[in-house]
């Protein structure tokens, strides 16, 4: 079993250590479903990007903001979730912060269901 508070913390320290100010852990992988813990020091960002198929992302601490092409989208705190579902947009850290982000994506391969 997994705790979402002992892996926010240790993402947030591994993203303060690293040069980039980021951390992600792929905590499941379950056929298409993965569940991801990203970690972001306050002024960081994640790039514009698409995302996949479905998604949600749910804010575990801090404060960030999405852009969805440059347009601000949302801002949320920790307890708040979004869908992103197949939308362009950047994330942005205001604080130090930790989201799980849950994804779907398209079948593959047929691989096997598992825990990372």
């Amino acid at each position: 079993m997994l705790h979402l508070d002992d892996l926010a913390a240790a993402n947030l320290e591994r993203a303060h250590a690293a040069v980039g100010g980021n951390s992600a852990e792929l905590v499941i992988r379950d056929g298409v479903l993965r569940q991801t813990v990203i970690a972001l020091c306050a002024g960081r960002e994640l790039a514009e990007h698409v995302s996949p198929p479905a998604a949600t992302l749910q804010m575990l601490r801090g404060r960030i903001r999405v852009l969805k092409r440059g347009q601000l989208t949302e801002e949320l705190v920790a307890g708040e979730l979004l869908s992103l579902t197949d939308s362009r947009h950047s994330v942005e850290a205001l604080e130090d912060s930790v989201f799980l982000l849950t994804s779907v994506s398209r079948p593959s391969d047929g691989s096997n269901p598992r825990v990372a």
